[in-house]
């Protein structure tokens, strides 16, 4: 404001000296002079208040903003200065907010997917599902020709019942061997006993002999006697001995026939084992998918006859590295799902990979060898769902998670 009143005062000045000038040191004009010096007076007052009017403006500043125009609109200047304060809240808010977050589109729907295929050879007879089907856990998906299997089954079952009616056989004929060892036995005591007496009686007709009171006939009856008895016991001694032997060529034969007892149960088990893989079923609840079987195709032991997709779905979330500092296991996660663009799901963060994505790949980083540029990696972090999302989701689907870090 000095400065404008200074350069006003400059700008006035000549005309007010020649006002205040004497009219004595004035020059003489005719009388009809007086109307036209007015009238340029008038006239230069007025240029000399536009002339102010216009410095005014020119040294007031451009964009309008002075004090002279918040003066002139106060209302105006409150609600600019409220709509920037509004402004610079909402940013502070919205930054605050956001720093507890950590967000990727780098996510998608994840499961473990089964391949259905076959475990044994033969024609399909049946396919009991259809493409992208729902099923539940033990439903059949398909049947393959099972009339080889049955009389393989049958033929398993007739080799046990012949292991056990072996062993039957040799149990029978271990009684029989015991019951003979008895009476070989039986037969020994009987024969010991007379030679015993035997034995008795040649003793006694020797010394009958020697005093002359027995004949010489007795005595040698009687040590005939003798050893006729000797020998009857030596024969009753082998005879058990062979019976017992016997016993011990039974117990091998039992011992066979056991083992292949167990071998035909074996046999039988695996021929059940078999029969039951002409019928495939779900492991778990799910969805088939990608079935390529038909009824009439012989199928062929590891041949792919479909994909089974399990209800059993989660978030594989590859995030970076730098966005890994507070995330921990547990921390609450909205998951917004591309399919379902009106819904959102909710879960948690369950586990984060021991490693980068590239790490496990078919070709890993090898940052040893060449030039090095370094690129942020990606880490796998698994997302689970708290409730079943109850829509239909499969591996591959694109999902947004927002973990909450703070």
């Amino acid at each position: 404001m000095d400065a404008k009143t200074d350069r006003k005062e400059r700008e006035t000045a000549p005309a007010e000296e020649a006002r205040a000038r004497p009219r004595s040191d004035q020059p003489q004009r005719p009388p009809g002079d007086d109307k036209r010096v007015e009238d340029k007076r008038v006239e230069n007052k007025r240029g000399d208040d536009k002339r102010a009017q216009d410095t005014q403006a020119n040294d007031s500043p451009p964009d309008g903003n002075g004090p002279g125009l918040i003066r002139r609109h106060p209302y105006i200047a409150a609600i600019v200065a409220i709509l920037v304060l509004l402004v610079i809240a909402a940013v502070v808010i919205w930054w605050i907010n956001a720093r507890q977050y950590e967000w990727t589109d780098d996510a998608f729907i994840d499961a473990r997917t089964v391949t259905v295929g076959a475990e044994i050879a033969g024609r399909i007879t049946d396919v009991a599902v259809t493409d992208n089907q729902p099923v539940e856990a033990g439903a059949v998906l398909l049947r393959i020709d099972d009339s080889d299997y049955q009389a393989s089954l049958k033929q398993a079952e007739a080799g046990v019942v012949a292991a056990q009616a072996e062993i039957a056989n040799v149990q029978a004929q271990t009684q029989a061997q015991n019951a003979k060892i008895d009476a070989a036995e039986k037969q020994m005591a009987q024969a010991q006993a007379a030679l015993e007496f035997a034995k008795s009686e040649d003793q006694r007709n020797r010394e009958l002999l020697t005093k002359g009171t027995a004949t010489q006939q007795q005595a040698q009856q009687a040590a005939s006697t003798l050893r006729q008895d000797q020998a009857a016991l030596d024969a009753a001694n082998a005879n058990a001995e062979a019976a017992k032997s016997q016993v011990a060529v039974l117990q091998a034969q039992g011992k066979s026939a056991e083992a292949k007892l167990r071998q035909a149960e074996a046999s039988e088990n695996q021929a059940k084992i078999t029969l039951t893989r002409t019928t495939i079923r779900a492991p778990v609840a799910g969805h088939a998918t990608n079935i390529t079987a038909a009824k009439g195709t012989y199928a062929q032991p590891g041949q792919v006859l479909m994909m089974f997709v399990p209800n059993d779905v989660w978030v594989k979330a590859n995030f970076k590295e730098t966005q890994l500092d507070l995330m921990r296991p547990g921390q609450p996660v909205d998951i917004a799902i591309d399919a379902y663009p009106e819904k959102t799901f909710h879960g948690h963060v369950d586990s984060v990979q021991a490693g980068s994505g590239t790490a496990f790949s078919l070709l890993p980083a090898e940052n040893a060898t060449g030039n090095f540029v370094k690129v942020v990696q990606r880490v796998p972090v698994k997302i689970v769902f708290d409730q079943p999302p109850g829509v239909y989701l499969g591996p591959g689907m694109s999902v947004v998670p927002t973990v909450k870090v703070r």
